[in-house]
């Protein structure tokens, strides 16, 4: 009998294979860039290991890359058809139900079956890490963390994997808004593997969400050589670094960040890049900062896919390269297309097909209508759905643009009144933000409120010096010289 290194039985699998298994696993864990290898290398060496092409067909949908996922729901298609189902144990056999789910985009599914098979098999790394990055790609916060939190006790304290799923777990916290219990578990997961990109991601995120930017620099200055370069996260940890110097006030870091690391002339054009590229520029042009360059390449990148509908989350930042390059009419036919594959006849319904309706083009229809400058029309398009936002994917950071999309509509449109509730419920959450205050200057500049101008913006030029003065003195400038940031 064949084994995994967590005891699990591998079904119709040799010993050569479970070895590349491991490995994908360790390598899925650690966003290690190597890892598909080692999954391609499992079904090479036993192309009837079902949990080899589960995890194949994983690996085609992880990535939210339309043709990856067409490609390997013809693999599974072709492997399934010859299976006997009725054989399978049933570790195996749910591995082959969630693929299945996903690959046909019933992400829904996909995970309850996931999070059926864990309740029995706790110890199933790959079911977890799968799971929860589905919970991710649907917003799904609670399960984000319970599914996590519940198999951790399976785990053995001194399990060298025990690491990751805490990274992973401090992550659930973070978007459940349990902040200091995150910062707990992602720092006590970092003690354990100093390279663990996930955990370093979590801190950042509390930080983040706390408007802690002066300790979030210190923590990710402190650990450069832990994230970055050579991950699968590379990419997106630099973009939390770019949103601290925003934050600060220091567009010239930003801009450097964006430069040699989330879009430039070697970049590799993948989806999840691109999405960190749009999401900083468009934070610049609700900002009033012009960099139509940069906009111009991007959309040139967006356009050049051409994706089919595939999920939502990943529309609505090419409509934000669109929109802000000033293709307003690639944007509308954009849109336009995405409404139609909405009504088609005989088109299955599927995850993204709610995601789309619902989330999906309202988002793209306001950020076309903000940079046309038709503020009533964001508003109306936003103020409903502000609060189911997370059921089109991403994290808290990540929907802040759409957020912070919002809030600029009610100002400019001098809707007081929403925007005084806007920047209430922002400011008690992350009192610690600059841009919170400033946004409350604004507002009472607005009102003819001179005094209290004066003191948010006093307040936010306060808040944002420890952080500035994090950067002036940040190795991170020649680290991006010398190491070469753009290494991913």
């Amino acid at each position: 009998m064949v084994t995994d290194r967590y005891g699990n039985r591998l079904y119709e699998c040799t010993a050569e294979a479970a070895g590349h298994l491991d490995r994908a696993v360790e390598g899925l864990l650690f966003f290690r860039p190597d890892f598909p290898d080692a999954v391609q290398d499992a079904v090479s060496a036993c192309p009837s290991s079902p949990l080899a092409q589960a995890f194949a067909a994983y690996l085609g949908v992880l990535g939210t890359e339309s043709r990856d996922a067409v490609e390997a729901r013809q693999r599974f298609a072709e492997f399934s058809a010859g299976l006997d189902h009725s054989a399978l144990p049933h570790r195996e056999h749910m591995h082959m139900a969630a693929a299945r789910a996903w690959l046909g985009g019933d992400m829904g599914r996909a995970g309850q079956v996931l999070e059926e098979l864990v309740v029995e098999s706790p110890r199933d790394p790959l079911a977890l890490a799968v799971g929860h990055q589905l919970d991710f790609f649907t917003g799904d916060a609670t399960r984000l963390r319970d599914r996590i939190g519940g198999a951790l006790p399976a785990w053995e304290t001194e399990d060298p994997h025990r690491g990751p799923l805490m990274g992973m777990y401090a992550f659930g916290l973070e978007e459940s808004g349990h902040y200091d219990r995150a910062r707990e578990v992602a720092l006590a997961a970092v003690e354990r593997n100093p390279h663990d990109v996930w955990a370093i991601h979590a801190v950042v995120h509390v930080h983040e969400m706390q408007g802690r930017f002066a300790e979030g620099i210190d923590y990710l200055d402190a650990r450069l050589d832990d994230w970055a370069s050579g991950t699968l996260l590379t990419v997106h940890n630099w973009w939390h670094y770019a949103l601290y110097a925003l934050e600060a006030g220091d567009t010239d870091t930003a801009t450097r960040i964006y430069d040699a690391v989330l879009h430039h002339k070697d970049s590799t054009g993948f989806v999840m890049e691109l999405l960190d590229a749009a999401a900083l520029l468009w934070r610049f042009l609700l900002a009033g900062l012009d960099q139509d360059a940069r906009w111009q390449t991007l959309a040139d990148a967006w356009a050049e896919r051409a994706d089919p509908p595939y999920y939502a989350f990943n529309d609505v930042h090419a409509v934000m390269a669109f929109a802000g390059a000033g293709r307003l009419k690639a944007a509308d036919e954009f849109i336009a297309e995405r409404r139609r594959w909405l009504t088609l006849d005989g088109t299955r319904p599927t995850s993204n097909h709610a995601m789309t309706a619902e989330i999906g083009l309202p988002v793209c229809e306001a950020l076309v209508a903000h940079v046309r400058g038709e503020y009533p029309a964001v508003i109306d398009l936003l103020w409903p759905i502000r609060r189911r936002l997370h059921t089109f994917g991403g994290s808290h950071a990540q929907r802040d643009a759409i957020q912070r999309t919002l809030l600029e509509a009610t100002l400019r449109a001098n809707r007081h009144d929403l925007a005084r509730r806007l920047l209430g419920e922002r400011t008690g959450l992350s009192p610690h933000s600059p841009y919170n205050w400033l946004g409350r200057a604004r507002l009472a500049d607005s009102l003819g409120e001179a005094g209290r101008a004066a003191a948010a913006r006093a307040a936010a030029t306060e808040l944002a010096a420890p952080a500035a003065g994090r950067l002036s003195r940040s190795p991170h400038r020649a680290y991006l010289t010398t190491r070469g940031a753009a290494d991913q």
